[in-house]
């Protein structure tokens, strides 16, 4: 038997997708099935333009509502202030080093919700992928399409 995937989040990423879903399944689906009804209007289906793109334009929100669900159902939504301890997963923030004596702070995020400028960054990236399991004191190392980058993990935390 398949095992289902799970798909981690914060609950803001969590909303975030059911406010996408709910924009979909409420405004831009009846606005589609009522422009392909005024299509329809116009005569000729084989020749009507408007009638094809409202077309395309339902299947592709379709797909959207479809995948939206589907991430929906494998959210597993986890709360960081429930975690504790010095090892880096998701949901923490990690305050780094830089080999340049540069602080950053990171928070590891899921995809949906990662903004490396407002200092998230997805489990899935290069760096949230290195900094996954790893503890305090630990250096990692990171390969960029800029360079490989060298990183000192001081202290991590679950806010």
């Amino acid at each position: 038997m398949a095992t289902i995937e799970k798909i981690p989040m914060l609950a803001e990423g969590h909303e975030m997708l059911l406010q996408q879903l709910r924009h979909l399944k409420e405004v831009e689906r009846p606005e589609t099935v009522e422009a392909i009804e005024e299509a329809r209007g116009h005569g000729d289906l084989s020749e009507n333009a408007e009638y094809h793109a409202a077309k395309e334009r339902q299947g592709q929100i379709e797909a959207q509502i479809a995948e939206l669900e589907d991430r929906l159902a494998r959210a597993q939504v986890i709360d960081p202030r429930m975690l504790s301890g010095d090892k880096v997963v998701f949901g923490a923030t990690v305050h780094l080093l830089d080999e340049d004596d540069r602080r950053l702070v990171y928070q590891i995020v899921g995809q949906t919700e990662a903004d490396a400028k407002k200092g998230r960054i997805s489990y899935n990236s290069p760096l949230g992928r290195a900094l996954i399991n790893r503890k305090v004191g630990d250096e990692v190392e990171v390969v960029t399409p800029s360079g490989d980058r060298s990183y000192l993990i001081e202290r991590v935390e679950f806010r």
